[in-house]
């Protein structure tokens, strides 16, 4: 008998609820026919619609990424094309359609754009490059004294072979040097080598741009699905080549319970390390005599922040203070800034490739870029593999390690991370990105200075 009442009563309060959730539609139906229709109901703030969308391409991103064909998958990188897509999409006129037309995107000037392009990629990009130096930290300098050299030479000799690749195109094409260096710039994913080749141009300022927004996403792609398949290639025994991955640097196990910690997580070490790095980053070089008013170098947010991570994560400590951040931490901000990252990217590109493209005036300079952009991603990786195993002698996971930090991909990082199940990797990733990143920055300059 008690279980009846109490069966009556919960549907009691369900026909409440549904009166309550019906009076209030009654109520809002004939309210928004009275004056705005059904756009009176929903109130669709800036806000609202950058959050929809974040959260729309997170969810959709990673059901794409999961996607596995033999082994091979995008991973978080479907987050990047669903960003595209729906940057796209947001370009597309709604006509009248109710309500989506606060979606819609005229150009990458919108407020919703710049902050998903500002704010969020770079909150994603700094927890992302930051989570990597803290993995990599205990490691990293001894595995940068065995293999210092190799690292430096295959980083200039993969910059030296997308380069190659674009002054090739420059000669054989007339879209001029400022095309083909953002071209390079987005097939090499280096925005601090977009930022360069933007200040030495004095005009074709768009054509930079356009070049760029074609190449990037070929480019974030492209080594994505190189790291996973090169294994599969070469029928690669993984463990093997994770017991030869190690030898580069044996781990350091270390006591951490005699140093100060103020909560659990690493919050404190990880904002510490950040805060340093952003500080790091912004110290700005001159690279010629005009001092400031020429081309200067600056690590950037992403150089800066990750060798302030990697040297916080190898000393673990300031005095009694920890600076450990708990692993599970680290892959948390690992995973979700890449998410954030490609997030950003990926929403501004689909809106400027249609913006840029509509400015350029044709299909032509679009499939010269495409192909361009793809051969300065392909082929770099691959004359730097080929330099890394016979020349080098590197172990298969140093040499993707390397390849990655090389062409300076933090989403492909990402992806070899989980193709080779360990996070030791990132040391060959973060022993050759500083000299990558330099290398990118001075021959974006020079392209379109000399040529």
């Amino acid at each position: 008998m008690e279980s009846q009442n109490k069966k009556s009563l919960k549907w009691l309060w369900v026909l409440l609820a549904v009166v309550i959730v019906a009076g209030i539609a009654a109520w809002c139906t004939y309210s928004a026919s009275q004056s705005k229709g059904v756009e009176g109901v929903f109130k669709f703030s800036t806000t609202f619609v950058m959050f929809v969308l974040v959260f729309a391409i997170l969810g959709l991103g990673y059901l794409l990424g999961a996607i596995n064909i033999k082994g091979v998958s995008l991973g978080t990188a479907g987050v990047f094309l669903i960003a595209i897509l729906l940057g796209w999409v947001c370009t597309l006129d709604f006509g009248n359609v109710p309500l989506l037309g606060s979606f819609h995107m005229e150009s990458t000037s919108e407020t919703v754009v710049k902050y998903l392009k500002g704010p969020i990629q770079n909150i994603g990009l700094i927890m992302f490059v930051g989570a990597v130096g803290f993995i990599a930290g205990p490691n990293f300098f001894k595995n940068l004294a065995k293999n210092f050299k190799t690292y430096i030479l295959l980083g200039a000799i993969i910059i030296l072979a997308g380069t190659l690749v674009a002054v090739i195109c420059i000669f054989l094409t007339d879209y001029g040097s400022e095309y083909w260096a953002g071209i390079l710039s987005g097939a090499l994913t280096s925005t601090p080598g977009f930022s360069a080749a933007q200040d030495a141009a004095t005009e074709n300022l768009a054509r930079i741009t356009l070049g760029h927004a074609i190449a990037y996403p070929f480019g974030v792609v492209g080594v994505v699905l190189f790291v996973q398949l090169m294994p599969k290639l070469l029928k690669s025994n993984m463990d093997k080549e994770r017991e030869l991955l190690k030898l580069g640097g044996e781990e350091e196990k270390r006591d951490y319970s005699k140093f100060f910690k103020c909560e659990e997580f690493g919050f404190l070490p990880f904002a510490l390390a950040i805060v340093a790095g952003l500080l790091l980053g912004s110290i700005t070089i001159p690279l010629t005599g005009k001092g400031y008013d020429g081309a200067c170098f600056s690590l950037g947010t992403t150089g800066g922040v990750l060798i302030a991570c990697l040297v916080f994560g190898h000393f673990g400590h300031i005095g009694k203070l920890s600076l450990e951040v708990n692993e599970r931490t680290l892959k948390v901000l690992r995973e979700f800034g890449l998410a954030l990252f490609l997030l950003g990217a990926g929403f501004e590109g689909g809106v400027a490739l249609v913006e840029e493209i509509k400015n350029a005036g044709g299909a032509g300079i679009v499939v010269w870029g495409f192909f361009g952009g793809a051969l300065m991603t392909v082929f770099p990786m691959v004359v730097g593999y080929i330099f890394g195993k016979y020349l080098l002698k590197l172990p298969l996971l140093n040499s993707l390690g390397s390849i990655t930090g090389g062409m300076t991909s933090t989403p492909a990082l990402g992806t070899l991370i989980s193709t080779a199940k360990t996070d030791d990797v990132a040391s060959a990733y973060a022993s050759t990105y500083p000299i990558a990143l330099v290398l990118i920055v001075l021959a974006s300059q020079l392209m379109v200075t000399l040529l």
